[in-house]
């Protein structure tokens, strides 16, 4: 591996494609992710947001991730995904992730910009190379399937992620990357597509902010919008829910197929086959590959 994470993103964000940032919650998916980036040779970035870390470990995940790095000599990176308290910054940094967002997208934009500020200074003091992000706009907090809107977000323009904000978040902050809100939602909509998003404010923001733009909420949005969007200025997409619903799906088909198997690795093979289609798609489609 010749590069660290931020000339992966640069790099990412000057040929005007975008870096996969895919969540995990075990080792299953981890594989299908992994498998998947390097069939095609593309560098990978794996989420754990706090509820994924307390589960699988916070410095468990750290030497998973780092096991695959060193082992395939592979550009595979580590965020700490919505993290809202300096502690749990403190703990990631501490554990030597790559990346952290800290997200203070619920506070005041002065509140957040405090908050925000003390954790990119603990991590440049800690953790020099670490990149830190920061959130501006509220999409929500929860991966998975929704019958409408998240409760408490607003899509109207005058409450999506303004330019002015983001340059002086950034500014002040000090921070490597911007996820703003730009009609992104996290999670998926049952029964329709994601609403749309707004491609002229990422450009806006992306020209402002003078920093690279990540792309939260990705399941559920529409093919045209992430090109645009990429081409725009987003260089980091997340994908959390199609990974999640992928995995379900290949445990309910590998136990139906095998309903006398108690062998986990066995029945496990489908749900890391289908987070591995989910997820070279997704990397074909960022990347512009056909």
């Amino acid at each position: 591996m010749r590069m660290k994470l931020i000339d992966y993103i640069k790099d990412a964000a000057a040929r005007k494609v975008a870096i996969g940032h895919f969540n995990i919650s075990n080792l299953e998916a981890l594989h299908g992710i992994f498998n998947a980036a390097r069939a095609l040779n593309l560098p990978i970035m794996i989420g754990v947001s706090e509820g994924e870390r307390d589960f699988v470990g916070v410095r468990e995940a750290a030497a998973l991730v780092k096991s695959l790095r060193e082992q395939y000599n592979y550009p595979i990176f580590l965020n700490a995904d919505h993290t809202y308290s300096f502690e749990r910054v403190k703990e990631v940094v501490d554990a030597g992730y790559d990346e952290v967002i800290i997200d203070g997208s619920k506070l005041s934009l002065d509140e957040n910009i405090a908050l925000t500020k003390k954790c990119v200074e603990y991590a440049r003091a800690k953790n020099p190379g670490m990149l830190v992000e920061g959130e501006l706009g509220y999409i929500g907090t929860s991966s998975k399937v929704l019958d409408a809107i998240p409760e408490g977000v607003d899509l109207s323009p005058e409450a999506l992620t303004k330019p002015e904000d983001a340059a002086r978040f950034v500014k002040e902050t000090g921070v490597d990357l911007l996820a703003p809100a730009v009609g992104n939602i996290h999670g998926m909509l049952r029964f329709s597509k994601d609403p749309r998003l707004d491609i002229a404010r990422v450009k806006a923001i992306r020209e402002a902010a003078g920093v690279p733009l990540v792309l939260h909420g990705g399941s559920g949005t529409v093919d045209e919008d992430f090109v645009s969007a990429i081409e725009n200025g987003m260089a980091i997409v997340h994908i959390n829910t199609e990974i999640r619903v992928a995995f379900k799906k290949g445990l309910q088909e590998g136990l139906a197929a095998m309903p006398d198997e108690v062998a986990p690795y066995k029945y496990l093979a489908q749900s890391v086959k289908e987070v591995e289609a989910v997820v070279s798609a997704r990397l074909k489609l960022f990347n512009m590959m056909q």
